[in-house]
């Protein structure tokens, strides 16, 4: 075995990361599992249950209804500034509201809106169903009049660009994709899609969920309308956390979102009858906002942003890399194939790898060799690697553990039969 294949290497290259210190960070109760799921829900942050206890014993427990003025009622805003350095977004145009998916609604309406004699909407095949079925609701909501042009990738792992700018013409209304393909990893170029929309008159909105905090994003740069992205998967906000919103700042007087709430009115505690939207971002807010799981977000950005976005890139790619290499060395010859580009500037911090056993070996690894991945179908094991606490012998393992897996046939333990949650 060479060096590079060894446990001894990845200890050596634990031991020269500069983000090492960061995995203390986070709660780690069972030192022995292998998480590589950080790209689902992300770990729990160490400071994430002091900051819970705090609001459920000061700012309620004592403080009462009196807390919406200290810090409640702007915490979507606030919350969102933050999350906007992590994506390449100047002040007043992100905030912290509702689900991915109604976000998604909002803006992909609101951009319908703004083109209505365009027919036209351009997506892929591997966009998140959500945002697929969120797009077949905003056509039927407005009469079944568009077109949604779902594009097939050629190689199963994302669509070339060029197809990308040959799809857009000048009836699409909307380009909308997500930046980091959720099955395969795969990246897209934001900024020359975004450019070639807009000489096609088209806006494009993009799904950040699995592009935050792992990959550098620059929305304003991109030229980006619109963003949406979740923040319980590498912002390490919890289960279900409250998801984020771009629009760009000289869009926002134009903008309207289709779902009218007090949060979004211009003056919500004049409880007028009449909906007036608010200036700027704060007019795509709704309704009250979940206030346990918003603030909840604040630590996992935080650390974020203390480590850096380009450091945490510069270990994304090593560790993704380092899980190439281990995969070429050791599972390519049984009966895998690789689901994510070998290019580094092409992908995410996740690796897809395919079996036509999958479900089976992934079952295997999360209930007999304490490692969890995902398993998305038809035959994907994602890998999720997050820089801020994924070890390089993270990876080593989670590796040896899917060699180990199918040399003792421990998939062969379970039926081929989905459970509800893959």
């Amino acid at each position: 075995m060479s060096i590079e294949l060894s446990r001894n290497y990845a200890r050596d290259l634990d031991e020269r990361d500069e983000l090492a210190s960061f995995r203390a960070q986070f709660i780690n109760i069972d030192p022995a599992m292998v998480y590589m799921d950080g790209n689902s829900l992300g770990r729990l942050p160490a400071q994430t249950p002091q900051r819970v206890e705090q609001i459920v014993r000061e700012e309620w427990g004592e403080k009462l209804i009196r807390s919406w003025g200290i810090n409640w009622f702007n915490a979507p805003i606030q919350i969102g500034e933050k999350i906007a350095q992590l994506i390449g977004a100047g002040t007043g145009q992100v905030a912290v509201s509702d689900s991915t998916t109604v976000n998604l609604y909002k803006l992909a309406m609101s951009a319908l809106m703004l083109k209505p004699e365009r027919k036209k909407i351009v997506t892929d095949t591997l966009n998140f169903p959500s945002d697929l079925y969120m797009l077949q609701g905003c056509s039927h909501v407005l009469g079944g009049k568009h077109h949604i042009q779902m594009l097939e990738p050629a190689d199963g792992l994302r669509v070339d660009t060029q197809r990308v700018l040959d799809a857009i013409d000048d009836d699409t209304a909307l380009v909308t994709l997500s930046h980091v393909v959720f099955k395969s990893g795969a990246m897209y170029d934001a900024k020359t899609i975004s450019e070639y929309a807009h000489q096609k008159g088209a806006l494009v909105l993009w799904d950040l969920s699995h592009s935050v905090g792992s990959v550098p994003v620059e929305l304003d740069e991109w030229g980006a309308d619109f963003a949406v992205g979740c923040t319980y998967k590498y912002l390490n906000g919890g289960p279900g956390a409250p998801a984020f919103l771009y629009v760009r700042r000289d869009l926002q007087s134009q903008a309207i979102s289709p779902i009218w709430g007090w949060y979004g009115q211009r003056s919500p505690f004049s409880f007028e009858l009449d909906y007036s939207p608010a200036e700027g971002i704060q007019r795509f807010l709704t309704g009250t906002p979940p206030v346990f799981s918003l603030l909840s977000i604040e630590p996992g950005v935080d650390l974020l942003l203390e480590a850096g976005i380009q450091r945490l890139r510069k270990k994304s790619i090593q560790l993704t890399t380092y899980m190439i290499d281990l995969f070429d060395a050791s599972l390519a010859d049984m009966g895998f194939s690789l689901g994510t580009p070998r290019d580094a500037n092409l992908r995410g911090s996740h690796v897809s790898l395919r079996h036509p056993d999958g479900y089976r070996i992934n079952r295997a690894l999360i209930e007999e060799m304490n490692t969890i991945p995902d398993f998305r179908e038809p035959d994907n094991i994602r890998l999720g690697m997050t820089p801020l606490y994924t070890s390089f012998q993270d990876v080593w393992e989670s590796v040896d553990r899917i060699k180990r897996v199918l040399s003792e046939k421990r998939n062969l333990h379970f039926a081929e039969t989905r459970l509800k949650i893959t």
